[in-house]
Formats: structure tokens, C-alpha cells, sequence
């Protein structure tokens, strides 16, 4: 990795010398992740989907004129990963000469560079991975974590694990998983629900309460339950005490889930599939959420996300984000109101450091920007590359 330079200007400086800096290159790269076993939650025992195998990332790395360099992704999963990639290929030499402190403008003219596919989904996901390499890149040049630079409320975040409970996996495992996260120093177990037989899903919730003990333990049912259902196996599950109920109700029923908020005692979440920051306020405005969970790379970046984190703040809304922990860690340390991030391990393979994990809590990496760099493995996983500077586009591979 190459070394950064000194700050630009001495403190009292003038505040042009910071400014003087230009994006001169930037390299998009699309990763394949395989995943060791197949993973199924319940939209896989529904049929609307297939067993997971692989995660498609997408890399950008952000380089400047003065040698600054800053690093970011996205992802999807089952499919999407090519179009991101295309999209992101297509619009990136809109930032070749660009001054990389105008995140907020450079988000702006990224969506407007493509606004005829629309202004979420794909095309802001694609925008996703370029906007968290430029504050990658900010927290760098300032020598701070991201979270310091954003101002963080803490060190250290509550965490719970979700990778071992899906229900492709065996309740005696499911256990023995929840048994070693909490070894390990995890703060909370979730585990998948929404089997066809509910008799099914309350027969695990119960396994894994009797091993936790009082141990704050949350369940997802991934969008697979009607109204109806959702409010009978809420009721069921309340003896339970569960921090939460994931996604209950198909993510885009607001109201549903506004109607649910208040027949249930247990705190609703969801969020985690919305696309834009106007999804997330529009939840938040009607009372559908108790946790909120939205996707960095799924809503366009750090831009939106901390138009939706101030949005919860006003409303008392707690926040959970969703996947993503390297990035989601430093954002859910600058809430204001005590917040979760969720820990999986699938990204690992893809990053030299890792996360510190202990008394229940993940900590801020104590390194500038995110703290991560992209491993050699990472490298040989790519599928297609492309470098972007003054010259045009260079396709490296793929």
C-alpha cells in the first residue's frame, strides 16, 4: 500500500492548501467471495430464492494527486454484482480531477450521471463503494478513524452475531455456534426464523434460550411472514424477551409493520433492504421501527446513511446496521443513541487486519479511515478490474 503523505497545512494554515489536492485515478475491481458452505434462510425455504454460495463485491480505491488513497465497497448477493460493477465503470470518470473533500457534491453528481436507471437501488449501491472510499480517504488525510472524524459517542460497539444461526443450519450446531460467539466475546445471538412449520422456528428460539440464558438473543424472519402470521408468532415469541424481531412482514409494507410496532411488546426492526435514505425516513415518520437498520452500501454510502442517522436521532429510533461490520462499526460508534452492529465473518478473506471483539463489544480499529486494506486473496478473487484516470478507462481485467 502506498504510503500517504504528510498533512497538507499546518494548523492555522490557509485553508486552500487542503483543497489544492485532485482525484487522479480510480481503480473498480469486482470480487467473487466464495462461501465455505451454502446458506439458506427463509426465503430460500419459501422458494423465492437459492441457497447462497458467493458474495460479488465490488472495490474502489480512490487515489489522489498528492498520494492520498482511500478504499471502499459494496456487495451483493445471488445477483447484481456485474451491473454494479458496469454502472460504477460507466460513471466513474465524472471524478477525474475532482477535489475528493466534496463528498456530498460528488455523491450529487454521481446519481445525476445515471439518473435514468433511477436515483436507488443498483445505481446508488454502485455510487455506494466510490462514496466510502472518498471518507476513507477524508479520515485519513485528517489521521483519524472514521468514527473520530465523525464524531463518535464511544470506542466500542455492542455486537451480536448472526453467521451461525441460519436455518440451513442443524439446531445442535446453531447451539454449539451460539455457544463459541459468546466464547469469543460476542454481546448477542441472532438466529433465522420462518420455517413453513412455525412449530419449527419456536423449537429453536427455545434450544437457544435455554443455552443463553439471560443473554440478549434476537430472531429474523427475512420478509417471509403475512400480517396474520406475524402477529400470532410475535405474541408466541414474546415470553422469550427478545432484544428484537427482524423483518417480520415484506420490507416495503411500512405500514405493516407500523400496525405491528404497536400490537407487539418486542421491538420491531428491519430497513436492511431499502435502497435510499427517503425509504428509511418515510419508516421512521409513521412509527414502523423501533431498530433501524440500514445497509451503507445498500442505501449509496456514508452520505445517506448519515442523512438517515440523523433522521432516527430526532426520532428516538434505535439502530442496528445491517452486514458490512468493517464499515458499519465506525458509523454505529458516531450514533447518539446506543446502538448494535451486526457481526457475520464471511468478509475476512478479503482484508489483512480484523476486528477486535471483546466484553461484548466491537471496537473502533485504532488505524485512519475504516483500518482495512484488501488482501492478496481478494486480489486473486477478482473477476474484473478497471482503472480510471485522465487518460480514460483502462480495462485491466475481465
Amino acid at each position: 500500500m502506498t504510503t500517504q503523505p504528510q498533512s497538507l497545512a499546518a494548523p492555522g494554515g490557509a485553508a486552500t492548501a487542503a483543497s489544492a489536492d485532485r482525484i487522479a485515478s480510480v481503480t473498480l475491481s469486482r470480487v467473487d467471495l466464495p462461501l465455505a458452505t451454502p446458506i439458506s434462510d427463509a426465503k430460500v425455504l419459501t422458494g423465492r430464492q437459492k441457497p447462497l454460495t458467493s458474495v460479488s463485491m465490488l472495490f474502489a480505491e480512490i487515489r489522489t494527486e498528492e498520494g492520498w488513497e482511500g478504499v471502499g465497497y459494496t456487495y451483493s448477493k445471488r445477483a447484481g454484482g456485474p451491473g454494479q460493477y458496469a454502472h460504477a465503470r460507466e460513471i466513474a470518470p465524472e471524478l477525474v480531477g475532482e477535489d475528493p473533500s466534496d463528498i456530498q457534491r460528488l455523491w450529487t453528481k454521481l446519481v445525476w450521471a445515471g439518473a435514468s436507471v433511477g436515483r436507488s437501488g443498483l445505481a446508488t449501491q454502485a455510487i455506494a463503494a466510490i462514496d466510502i472510499a472518498l471518507w476513507d480517504l477524508k479520515a485519513k488525510r485528517a489521521g483519524l478513524p472514521l468514527a473520530k472524524l465523525l464524531g463518535a459517542h464511544r470506542d466500542a460497539v455492542r455486537c451480536y452475531n448472526t453467521s451461525g444461526g441460519f436455518l440451513s443450519t442443524p439446531l445442535e450446531q446453531v447451539v454449539e455456534n451460539t455457544r463459541a460467539a459468546r466464547a469469543a466475546g460476542i454481546g448477542g445471538i441472532k438466529i433465522k426464523v420462518g420455517h413453513p412449520d412455525n412449530r419449527e422456528d419456536l423449537k429453536r428460539v427455545a434450544a437457544v434460550r435455554e443455552e443463553l440464558g439471560d443473554f440478549p438473543l434476537m430472531v429474523d424472519a427475512n420478509q417471509q411472514w403475512n400480517r396474520s402470521t406475524a402477529v400470532r408468532m410475535g405474541r408466541t415469541l414474546e415470553e422469550f424477551g427478545l432484544v428484537w424481531i427482524e423483518e417480520p412482514l415484506d420490507a416495503y409494507d411500512a405500514e405493516g409493520h407500523a400496525a405491528l410496532a404497536r400490537e407487539l411488546a418486542t421491538p420491531i426492526a428491519t430497513g436492511e433492504m431499502l435502497t435510499s435514505a427517503r425509504e428509511h425516513e418515510d419508516l421512521i415518520r409513521i412509527g414502523a421501527v423501533d431498530f433501524m437498520q440500514p445497509d451503507a452500501p445498500r442505501v449509496g454510502g456514508v452520505t445517506p446513511f448519515l442523512s438517515i442517522m440523523e433522521s432516527g436521532r430526532r426520532a428516538g429510533v434505535r439502530m442496528a446496521p445491517h452486514f458490512a461490520m468493517e464499515i458499519h462499526v465506525h458509523l454505529a460508534a458516531a450514533y447518539e443513541i446506543d446502538p448494535w452492529v451486526e457481526h457475520f465473518d464471511w468478509l475476512q478473506p478479503l482484508f489483512n487486519e480484523r476486528l477486535t471483539i471483546a466484553d461484548g463489544h466491537m471496537h473502533i480499529p485504532p488505524r485512519p479511515g475504516l483500518g482495512f486494506t484488501i488482501s492478496e486473496q481478494a486480489r486473486e478473487w477478482t473477476a474484473q478490474s478497471v482503472q480510471v484516470d485522465a487518460n480514460g478507462r483502462t480495462d485491466v481485467k475481465g
